[in-house]
């Protein structure tokens, strides 16, 4: 079983602002808990335990969170991309040193820093070593193609294209983020350069070395937070039963005569007296003076005051 993983955490996570702008978008809570957090959970889980992360964006939010993975069961090691984010296939080429012998064939899983799946890494595994691929990808039906771009592919499982969200991707697969690769598809990239995967370094591998990518078909659950709506959808979702408190940061303070609705506090909020504040995401270090109403809003902490911006 492969042991080594890359997670994608550079990106600037720009349909999911205003909240992007106090955090990068792995370090968001979900239900109390850094999104980053559960997905190294989920990986050391199944016994995948050496981690590079990529930084970029607003890198203190997710090394405050993440430190050396020790308590969380993994060694987790940090690639910095300056001056330029070096996207989805220039960020791995650039960790490709850190990750050192990674076993068979050189390969590693590489993973979407704003991934929730219940995915077994495992099987993904065998898929990948069934084949020759230089890069198995984890799909899932594609039933929102106007929502999400697509994968094309051929009967026996090789990925032959991409489609663009709308009528093209009708009747693609859907990548749900976690994908096996062989460093050889990455290596001969320039280093230090911005390259995506989809769109460019993927597209060109099709291109010269046709069933290199490969799908690997599944039903696995996975959530999405790429906009706000979907933040709030996905948060809750995880809550579950749980008492609503449960969505609070840590060293949140509420007054005992404010009311809180259906919302969820980062870290470090203070809630002022006779205060309502109604199905709101409140972010880090945010005070709400006494007496304020607010509803279905982002409140963010301003240089000269509160934040406020319209869920």
């Amino acid at each position: 079983m492969l042991r080594h993983a890359i997670v994608l955490t550079a990106g600037f996570g720009t349909r999911l602002q205003p909240l992007t702008s106090v955090r990068a978008k792995p370090a968001i809570p979900v239900a109390g808990e850094p999104l980053i957090r559960r997905i190294i959970t989920w990986l050391a889980g199944q016994g995948v335990n050496n981690l590079v992360l990529n930084l970029h964006h607003l890198p203190h939010t997710l090394t405050a969170v993440v430190g050396d993975g020790s308590d969380l069961g993994a060694r987790v090691r940090y690639s910095w991309e300056q001056p330029v984010v070096l996207g989805s296939a220039g960020g791995p080429r650039h960790a490709l040193p850190m990750l050192g012998p990674t076993g068979s064939n050189d390969a590693f899983f590489l993973v979407n820093g704003d991934t929730m799946t219940d995915l077994d890494l495992r099987d993904l595994a065998s898929a990948h070593d069934a084949t020759d691929a230089l890069v198995t990808l984890a799909l899932v039906p594609n039933r929102e193609p106007h929502k999400y771009g697509g994968v094309l592919t051929a009967g026996d499982g090789r990925v032959t294209g991409f489609a663009a969200r709308g009528a093209n991707a009708e009747g693609s697969f859907h990548f749900i983020g976690v994908q096996i690769v062989r460093a050889e598809a990455f290596r001969a990239l320039p280093d230090g350069e911005a390259v995506n995967s989809i769109g460019d370094a993927y597209d060109r591998l099709l291109m010269s070395r046709p069933g290199s990518i490969r799908g690997y078909f599944c039903d696995a659950a996975f959530r999405d937070i790429g906009t706000t709506s979907d933040y709030w959808t996905t948060s809750f979702a995880y809550l579950g039963d749980r008492p609503a408190d449960q969505a609070y940061g840590q060293r949140v303070r509420i007054d005992a005569t404010a009311r809180i609705t259906q919302s969820i506090l980062w870290d470090d909020v203070e809630v002022g007296a006779h205060s309502v504040v109604e199905e709101c995401i409140v972010t880090d270090l945010v005070r709400i003076p006494a007496g304020s109403l607010h509803r279905r809003s982002v409140l963010r902490r301003g240089d000269q005051g509160l934040l406020v911006t319209p869920l």
